[in-house]
Parts: C-alpha cells; sequence; structure tokens
C-alpha cells in the first residue's frame, strides 16, 4: 500500500548573599546571611551543525552526509524515499542522528520495523511542507503552516534561534534540487499519532500536545 501511493494521500553569573558592613554590637546574634537568589539554569548549547552541502535532490542530500543515516534509513523503511526525491516544491526539517538518538531506544527501534511502518510514515510525513519554505519567510514572524501529515507545525521567527514547534534549527536553507533542507534537533510527533509501546516514550512536540 505504502509502495504505491500518491504524495497528497501517502506522505502522510553566581549570585552571592550580600553582607551588610559597619560595626555590630558583639552580644548581638549574627546576623542571617540572606539567602542568594535563585538563578536561571543555563540554557542548553545548541547541537552543532551537520554541516551539510546540497547534493542533488533532499535524499540524496541527506544519503551524502554522515549525519542523517537514521533519517535516510527510515524514508526508506517508510517507503517514501522515491518521493521526497522527486516531488519538487518541498520542504524537509530533518532531524539528525543525535534527534533521533534522543529517542528512547526500545522506542526507536520499534518505529523502525516493518510492523510500525504506517505510524513511522507520518511522523515523517510530519517533517515535511509542500512549500519552498526558505528562512526568509520564518524570520520575525510566528505562525503555524500545515504539515503534508495535515497536523500544524508552529513555527516562530520571533528570536535568534528558529524554531519549529520546540525544536531548534540548527542549520538552514539547505538548497536541495527540489526543496530546502532546514536541520533540526529533535524528532517531531504529531499529536494525532499514537506512538508504538516501548519501555519509555516520547511527549508529543506538536503545538499544545
Amino acid at each position: 500500500m505504502t509502495s504505491r501511493i500518491s504524495f497528497a494521500s501517502a506522505l502522510f553569573a553566581l549570585a552571592l548573599p550580600l553582607v551588610a558592613s559597619g560595626q555590630t554590637d558583639p552580644a548581638a546574634p549574627a546576623p542571617t546571611p540572606t539567602p542568594a537568589a535563585p538563578t536561571a539554569p543555563a540554557a542548553a548549547p545548541l547541537a552543532p551543525s551537520p554541516n551539510l552541502v546540497a547534493a542533488g535532490d533532499i535524499v540524496a542530500t541527506l544519503k551524502s552526509s554522515p549525519h542523517f543515516t537514521i533519517l535516510a534509513r527510515a524514508l526508506d523503511a517508510a517507503q517514501l524515499t522515491a518521493v521526497v526525491s522527486s516531488t519538487p516544491s518541498l520542504t524537509l526539517f530533518a532531524p539528525t542522528d543525535d534527534a533521533f538518538n534522543a529517542l528512547p531506544p526500545a522506542l526507536l527501534a520499534k518505529l523502525l520495523s516493518p510492523d510500525n511502518a504506517p505510524t513511522l510514515q507520518k511522523i515523517l510525513i510530519y517533517h515535511l511542507v509542500h512549500l519552498d519554505l526558505d528562512t526568509g519567510k520564518i524570520k520575525g514572524a510566528k505562525g503555524s503552516v500545515a504539515s503534508v501529515e495535515n497536523s500544524q507545525l508552529q513555527l516562530d521567527g520571533s528570536a535568534d534561534v528558529l524554531k519549529v514547534n520546540d525544536a531548534s534549527i540548527i542549520q538552514a536553507d539547505v538548497k536541495a534540487s527540489n526543496g530546502f533542507i532546514q536541520v533540526v534537533d529533535k524528532v517531531l510527533v504529531p499529536a494525532d499519532v499514537t506512538l508504538p509501546s516501548a519501555s519509555a516514550a516520547i511527549p508529543s512536540t506538536s503545538p499544545g500536545g
């Protein structure tokens, strides 16, 4: 079924306490230091860019890099490689191998198994937009765009780091022959997908999910 499906239907500074200065009464109890104000946790550094370089169509470009082996394997397993290679005007939000490896190992193994190909296909097409979506259309704006899976992706270009849902774009605007690749640091899961049971699961990364 999934091998011959139409594009529309199948591309589913550390704060210290201040000590008062001046004379104190020796008999008086020692002053209690003012507790340090809590400091916000440091933001996690962005994953390094994989330095992806265009090398033909979207899939050929992914396969030319050692950082997208799981995504390329997933596209093959979901029988999406041919259509993603040949359909024009696509944008793929492409998770790196590090992003896939952040999933619970048991869950990733189940997603890649033949029994879960329909679920994997829906997850993968949630990363696709049928538009040439370069970051010039995202920067300085916030809004949603429909994925090929039909669920909405929330784009946020209001800060220095561009976001899609809660994933960061760590390399932008890789121009393949049939569209753009925007490299992201997380796997996106639409709210209407039920993940296969595993020893652990990941939360939905769709807006409001």
